[in-house]
């Protein structure tokens, strides 16, 4: 069939349609990479992309002041015509999957997912492995006609159903909240930690702030944060700032010391080393390799 885009190697498959069939709701492309260590993506996209993290971990910027990590069982949302920068992670690189769509329906569809401009990540529908039963169908190579393209539109509307259940029984469950000592359930705290981060990370804070600014110990601080995403607040932390460094190392000319203070290190050693420790090479060397990546 014409106008279709087919690529498969041992780390990537990838589909592509040129033309559009529908008003309504257009698929466009989809695939299945294992990312290498370190590698950054960034620009603006014309459509719709949902990415699903198999393995791994990165992180993601929607804006420019503020930076998610996400790892496996999590996905997060790329909208068109905004700038967006992510990454997959210098020691445990992420394989995702994802789906590029528009239409008239898209806005709608993913808010009954439970995306917003204000909520860019959230959770997988399911098991990684029944996931990739929807992605199988949408890749197969069978692109002989238009039913072919019909079937995998469809494939992607079931993909749409399950991210619609997921969500609506998650705010089902909202509805009656197990009882806790605390006045927030912990994803809330992880939250209002990050949001906190985003704004003030500049400021050198610490994690004893970011307790102190919750209103809860360090130590609950530091369980939560082990509990919902598998990491300390310490390392969330570190992670963040060494995001957003890598960020302005490829997208601005600031001198490494600069970057060091803007990020919130009064010490350009103590950054460079953290640096390197996150990333495997030093800011400069950084700033080499990947200055010219897309």
């Amino acid at each position: 069939m014409q106008n279709v885009k087919h690529f498969e190697n041992m780390n990537v498959r990838y589909i592509e349609y040129l033309n559009k069939q529908s008003m309504d709701l257009n698929f466009i492309h989809a695939g299945v990479e294992q990312c290498l260590p370190s590698h950054v993506c960034s620009g603006e996209r014309d459509e719709y992309i949902l990415h699903f993290v198999l393995s791994g971990k990165g992180f993601f910027s929607p804006k420019t002041n503020s930076i998610y990590p996400v790892s496996e069982g999590q996905m997060f949302l790329i909208s068109p015509n905004k700038p967006v920068f992510y990454g997959s992670d210098a020691n445990h690189p992420w394989q995702y999957a994802w789906i590029g769509f528009d239409g008239l329906r898209a806005d709608s569809l993913l808010k009954q997912c439970g995306f917003s401009s204000n909520t860019r990540v959230l959770p997988l529908p399911g098991t990684t492995t029944v996931l990739m039963e929807y992605f199988d169908r949408i890749l197969d190579k069978d692109t002989r006609n238009s039913g072919s393209r019909l079937r995998k539109e469809a494939w992607m509307l079931l993909l749409f159903s399950q991210l619609i259940d997921r969500h609506n029984q998650s705010k089902e469950k909202k509805c009656t909240p197990p009882p806790s000592e605390n006045p927030y359930h912990p994803k809330s705290y992880v939250n209002l930690a990050m949001e906190y981060i985003t704004a003030s990370y500049k400021d050198g804070i610490n994690v004893s702030d970011i307790a102190t600014h919750l209103g809860i110990s360090r130590a609950y601080l530091n369980y939560v944060f082990q509990n919902e995403l598998g990491q300390s607040i310490q390392q969330c932390l570190i992670s963040f700032r060494m995001h957003k460094a890598a960020n302005l190392l490829v997208s601005t000319t600031l001198t490494i010391k600069e970057i060091s203070h803007a990020i919130g290190y009064a010490d350009q050693l103590t950054f460079s080393k953290a640096f390197k420790k996150k990333f495997g090479s030093s800011p400069k060397q950084y700033r080499i390799d990947n200055t010219t990546q897309i």
